[in-house]
């Protein structure tokens, strides 16, 4: 999605990613790259005995994962400009595959640069929403910059 300069952007445009399966490393490893050692995620007996009934993944695990699926094109891409809104509506467990939806909802031109602002879906196989933000990239005008 962000392989374009800033004014080859449509307001409504959407894409949609690839899959990829969250596996029980991706919490052990998010776990221990985060320091975020929560039982919900990392004990088994612990989130048997939650509303969830079994270990779900950290929603910034999810939030990580899923920006991995986009396309991010060097020298297009300026960077990373924030986030808003962002809501976790629904448990990922071990063994679901997300994928991602976005939809350009608003353009901002900064001089050389504009900010792309998407509506962000991740969804799961079954087509539950699990995660929504307003994401916000910056991206050159052109070439040129």
């Amino acid at each position: 999605m962000f392989n374009k300069y800033f004014h080859q952007y449509e307001l409504g445009e959407t894409w949609v990613s690839k899959g990829r399966t969250i596996t029980e490393t991706d919490l052990v490893m998010f776990s221990g790259f985060s320091g975020d050692w929560f039982p919900l995620h990392t004990d088994k007996e612990y989130a048997a005995n939650s509303q969830f009934n079994q270990r779900i993944a950290h929603g910034m695990l999810i939030l990580s994962a899923a920006t991995g699926l986009f396309q991010f094109e060097p020298g297009i891409v300026v960077a990373f400009y924030g986030m808003e809104k962002v809501r976790f509506t629904s448990p990922t467990f071990i063994g679901d595959t997300i994928h991602v939806k976005l939809k350009v909802i608003e353009l901002v031109e900064k001089g050389y640069q504009g900010i792309v602002t998407v509506n962000q879906e991740i969804k799961k196989q079954n087509g539950e929403t699990v995660t929504i933000a307003n994401m916000k990239i910056m991206v050159n005008c052109n070439g040129d910059s």
